[in-house]
């Protein structure tokens, strides 16, 4: 199984739209980077799926597009158009050659949920690597209007909860993706968690 970023050369602003490959092609969000769909095709004649993390504007821009190439089927928690099974806490997904626990972690958008297997953690932008605020475990913004830190920290406590040992890659929705080393991901995660639990501002006024 391989993962791939198939909008790792956008220009303009998008999440990680990665692409996973195996028995069930699977694309985990669509991203807004125009001809995403050519760049999945480069990769695989076949798309069995498109499963969305949360339905921001970064993360399902290109999703007709995809969806309209494509003869997929489109799994996300909350109502959509294209949608064709509906996501909650606890489901399983199957995607390339490994099922998913479907983990249910609003605070950055009330729709937002995290996929787990025993290897991988797909976690949207509920915990990310990096970004411009901190540089080894970071969290989703909260200070827009229907966000929740509060929602957010119990979010990243469930997601600890549901983390088995053997998870060794964090796929997040910006940024670099990690891979277990010295650090392994429970240990971002919970970094990131303590950062969150302060309730400070995630990117402090100059």
């Amino acid at each position: 199984m391989e993962i791939i970023d198939v909008t790792a050369d956008a220009e303009e602003f998008t999440c990680n739209a990665y692409l996973v490959t195996g028995d069930r092609p699977t694309l985990v969000d669509a991203g807004t980077m125009p001809g995403v769909e050519d760049v999945v095709a480069d990769h695989t004649d076949r798309l069995d799926a498109v499963v969305l993390t949360h339905q921001h504007h970064d993360h399902v821009g290109e999703l007709d597009a995809v969806l309209d190439a494509f003869d997929a089927d489109c799994y996300a928690y909350a109502d959509h158009p294209r949608r064709t099974h509906e996501l909650d806490d606890s489901d399983a997904v199957r995607m390339g050659d490994e099922t998913f626990d479907v983990v249910y972690t609003p605070g950055h958008a009330d729709d937002h949920v995290s996929l787990v297997s025993e290897t991988t953690l797909f976690s949207g932008d509920v915990v990310v690597y990096n970004d411009a605020a901190f540089d080894d475990g970071s969290f989703g913004r909260t200070d827009m209007p229907g966000q929740s830190r509060d929602r957010l920290v119990e979010s990243l406590r469930r997601l600890l909860d549901r983390l088995p040992e053997s998870v060794g890659s964090m796929y997040a929705g910006h940024g670099d993706a990690f891979h277990a080393n010295e650090e392994s991901v429970r240990e971002v995660i919970e970094r990131a968690l303590s950062r969150a639990a302060r309730r400070e501002p995630k990117y402090p006024e100059d």
